[in-house]
């Protein structure tokens, strides 16, 4: 039983004991749909980060599309600013920024035999 007890304390006392950060204030926001299902909006918080996205609505054949553009930036814990900006569309989404990570290069090697392989296909069996 007083084991019981010993174990509730303890993660009791990690639960009280765990910090709670201030929410962050937003220092300016501002925003505009329009009726089309198009909008701007941005947002900068007191902690240096920054938020803004647009969307335009446009047709792609048949069907209407949305088309999503954004930049985010923040501060880490260091001081130092990242930036991330986005498309997102018909395509896919596409992010760019030196924070996101690069694949590193396909091996000459691989290259050389995927070369190989799609100038000697393999003849058609028949059954």
């Amino acid at each position: 039983m007083s084991y019981k007890i010993l174990v509730v304390s303890c993660i009791l006392a990690v639960v009280y004991s765990a910090s709670v950060k201030d929410p962050v204030a937003i220092i300016s926001q501002n925003s505009d749909i329009r009726p089309d299902g198009s909008f701007d909006w941005i947002y900068e918080a007191a902690d240096g980060s920054k938020h803004q996205q647009k969307a335009s609505v446009k047709q792609v054949g048949k069907e209407t599309a949305t088309t999503l553009e954004g930049i985010v930036s923040w501060v880490d814990l260091e001081g130092h600013r990242h930036e991330i900006s986005y498309v997102a569309d018909e395509n896919g989404y596409q992010a760019r920024g030196a924070d996101l990570p690069v694949a590193p290069e396909v091996p000459k090697a691989i290259v050389r035999a995927l070369e190989w392989i799609a100038a000697h296909p393999e003849p058609e069996k028949k059954h």
